[in-house]
């Protein structure tokens, strides 16, 4: 698939997001009204984020060489099994805008616990780590030489503290699964593949408790990535789940009567919204 034709794609899953989009201005659930003030509308500038985007430009003039060992669906963009780290920071790390989110949400569900699937350079663990720097931080990566760099990058941004597991994910998630014992924050970002996905995601059910949130990265990466993020929003344990596009988040509240799903963007992007068409929810 050459890049415009992905991007065509890509665009025209976005407009379709964008046109079901609700903003906070159409929600009565004082929980996902506190949660999308918290994540989608907060605009304060942390610490973490200057610091992460300093280590960023410094990745993006980084021409080393790394031997791709590719694990899951591999990329759209550039599937050469060599790449440079600068190639790495400008086409797979997390985007600006969508680490800060996740850091927001870290800060937000205050976790003790954080898996992360697929660290790539490191720069979304970096995001999760500011926004819940207490929390026991396990993150995977099946490539070796990006494994070894995102190890230099956690060096260099003196997060010490977190523990990164190297392999195929058939061989780290149990493992990783059982050194934590309890689930609270999953990011899933590290297979593009459907059925995978899918299977991860049973893989990490009997860990969640009912304050746990799994986050699914890149849900509308393809029609099958956008049907499983369907099935996986309508298991019997997700009480609530939230599309932002770029990701999706399950939660597992007991106590909720109803299932709830909401499909979100920050109100700055839809401005004549104001309330004026609320509606009670989005699927």
């Amino acid at each position: 698939m050459n890049k415009l034709s992905l991007f065509a794609r890509l665009a025209g899953r976005y407009a379709r997001y964008f046109a079901r989009a609700s903003t906070i201005y159409d929600l009565h659930s004082p929980f996902v009204a506190a949660w999308t003030q918290a994540v989608l509308e907060d605009s304060r500038h942390f610490y973490a984020f200057a610091e992460i985007a300093l280590l960023r430009e410094r990745l993006r003039f980084d021409r080393s060489p790394l031997r791709i060992v590719d694990y899951g669906a591999g990329s759209l963009v550039n599937p050469s099994p060599v790449r440079t780290v600068a190639d790495l920071a400008q086409h797979a790390a997390i985007a600006p805008a969508t680490g800060r989110q996740l850091f927001r949400l870290a800060q937000f569900c205050k976790p003790r616990t954080i898996l992360e699937m697929g660290t790539s350079l490191g720069l979304s663990t970096l995001y999760l780590r500011g926004g819940a720097l207490n929390a026991r931080l396990i993150t995977l990566e099946g490539c070796p030489d990006v494994a070894a760099q995102a190890r230099q990058n956690f060096q260099l941004m003196n997060a010490d503290s977190i523990e990164l597991l190297e392999g195929a994910f058939a061989a780290t998630l149990p493992t990783a699964l059982t050194n934590l014992a309890t689930l609270d924050l999953l990011f899933l970002d590290g297979d593009h593949r459907a059925d995978a996905t899918l299977g991860y995601f049973a893989q990490c059910l009997p860990f969640a408790n009912e304050q746990s949130v799994f986050v699914i990265a890149d849900i509308h990466w393809s029609e099958a990535m956008q049907q499983a993020w369907q099935q996986m929003r309508q298991h019997p344990r997700i009480s609530l789940s939230i599309d932002v596009f770029h990701f999706g988040v399950l939660f597992f509240h007991k106590a909720a009567r109803q299932t709830e799903h909401y499909t979100l963007v920050a109100s700055r992007y839809k401005p004549w919204r104001l309330g004026l068409f609320a509606a009670r929810h989005s699927c």
